[in-house]
């Protein structure tokens, strides 16, 4: 699945998920505290990623790679105790089919 945050500055990112599972640690249209929505996208994206490795014998480097760039994002925001970060909406793939 996919997920839509909204930077402070404005900047729209869509973001991925190989698990439902960034649901539990994300609200559509709820606005989280940088470090906050860090602690969260690590623990959900590690935990997607694990449930790819339980499968198919291995992590999901596609999982790894979002957490990685969402951490490039976060940086440029770091200091700066009033910024926050907004999950816009989750776009599903065919199966779970919803999409903006």
């Amino acid at each position: 699945m996919r997920f839509v945050v909204v930077w402070p500055d404005g900047t729209k990112d869509e973001c991925y998920s190989p698990s439902l599972v960034i649901k539990d640690f994300f609200a559509e249209g709820q606005a989280y505290a940088i470090e906050d929505f860090m602690e969260r996208s690590r623990a959900a994206l590690h935990i997607a990623s694990e449930r790819v490795r339980a499968k198919y014998g291995r992590s999901c480097a596609l999982a790894l790679g979002q957490l990685a760039r969402l951490e490039q994002m976060a940086a440029r925001f770091s200091g700066d105790q009033q910024a926050r970060v907004r999950c816009e909406t989750f776009i599903f793939d065919q199966r779970g089919s919803r999409r903006p």
